[in-house]
C-alpha cells in the first residue's frame, strides 16, 4: 500500500517530469537543439540514472517512476541535441 508521503512523492515527480515536455516537445517540432547544453544534460541523465538506482535500493516508487521517466526524457533531448547538430 502506498502512504500519504509516497503520494506526496507522486506528485512532485509528475509535476517535475512534466516540466520537460515543453522542451522536448519544442525541440523535436523545431528540429532545432542550439541552445540546448550537452554537457547539461549528459550530467543531469547521469545523476537521475543514479535516482532511479537510490529509488530501487530504499523501494521508492514514487523516486524510481520520476525519474525513470525524466531519465528518458533527458535522454531525448540528448539524441535530438547530437541529431539536430
Amino acid at each position: 500500500m502506498i502512504d500519504n508521503i509516497e503520494i506526496v512523492g507522486l506528485i512532485a515527480g509528475v509535476l517535475t517530469t512534466a516540466a520537460f515536455v515543453p522542451q522536448v516537445f519544442k525541440t523535436w517540432k523545431t528540429k532545432s537543439a542550439e541552445s540546448l547544453s550537452l554537457t547539461m544534460y549528459i550530467v543531469f541523465f547521469i545523476g537521475v540514472m543514479l535516482w532511479v538506482f537510490y529509488g530501487i535500493r530504499i523501494n521508492s516508487l514514487a523516486i524510481i517512476l520520476a525519474n525513470a521517466v525524466t531519465g528518458f526524457l533527458a535522454l531525448l533531448l540528448i539524441f535530438f541535441k547530437l541529431r539536430y547538430k
